[in-house]
């Protein structure tokens, strides 16, 4: 029975979050950004729910509206990175063997290196700021989606009804275009799901070293790293940040596994 509600839970919580990421003023009556000196790091209280930080911004409404950026910035960074990755496997699929050779130790060079890492060579060329922080998550994601889609692709061509299609003399292009290409796709589905949470935790992490969207935008990231000061004496400047961080990445990896065992099942 436990079983059975994860998945309506973690769609009810999603929805609420793309809710709030689309219409922030329905849930968050304050500014996220309007400085009240007189009410500096106040606790939760009925006036302000999730209490204020240290410039006396109410902490639920900049959590509230920190919901467009992670979610716009995970979904954008995982479109870019699923787009970049699909069109690198395919040049190494129709580029032969030197190219196809050449990518691919490119490619494991840098899965070598984490996440954030890349993501932080990223940023230090491009610069900080939201613009770069999305170009570096979706730079650092691109290699584990151009190594998926191309192992993919590898097994569709040497499939039958390709080999049937190149047989009654199918010019290649239309080959990869109709057969090798939808097939090889169908198991980004599942790794752009759960990239999108991925995505999120590397942007909020470049937030928390001051390298996201600038002050005073509300970022949850930034908003954890403007709680670290606080922790024994005003802990909910950070702890409510970091629960929608993991609450919007549990949910997110959820429903990215129920879609993986659907289109297994399906396969």
């Amino acid at each position: 029975m436990r079983r059975s509600l994860v998945l309506p839970l973690a769609l009810g919580i999603l929805g609420l979050l793309l809710l709030a990421a689309a219409a922030p003023g329905l849930f968050a009556g304050h500014s996220p950004t309007e400085v009240d000196l007189g009410a500096v790091l106040q606790p939760p209280s009925g006036r302000h729910w999730f209490g204020t930080d240290q410039l006396g911004r109410d902490v639920w409404s900049r959590a509230v509206h920190g919901t467009r950026f992670s979610l716009l910035t995970g979904l954008a960074a995982t479109a870019l990175a699923g787009t970049g990755g699909t069109a690198l496997a395919l040049l190494m699929v129709v580029g032969g063997r030197i190219v196809d050779s050449l990518l691919i130790r490119v490619l494991d060079v840098l899965l070598a290196f984490p996440g954030l890492l890349l993501a932080l060579l990223v940023v230090a060329v491009t610069g900080p700021g939201a613009a770069g922080a999305l170009t570096a998550i979706a730079i650092a994601s691109v290699p584990g989606y151009a190594r998926m889609v191309r192992a993919q692709a590898q097994v569709v061509r040497r499939s039958d009804y390709v080999t049937a299609a190149v047989v009654m003399g199918v010019s290649r292009p239309v080959v990869i275009w109709r057969h090798v290409l939808p097939n090889a796709l169908r198991p980004l589905i599942v790794l752009a799901t759960l990239g999108i949470g991925e995505a999120v935790i590397i942007g909020s992490s470049l937030g928390f070293l001051g390298l996201g969207a600038p002050q005073p935008a509300p970022e949850w990231g930034a908003m954890l790293a403007a709680g670290r000061d606080h922790y024994t004496s005003a802990w909910w400047v950070a702890a409510f940040p970091g629960l929608l961080i993991t609450a919007l990445v549990m949910t997110v990896t959820v429903v990215g596994r129920r879609v993986q065992r659907r289109l297994e099942g399906w396969g």
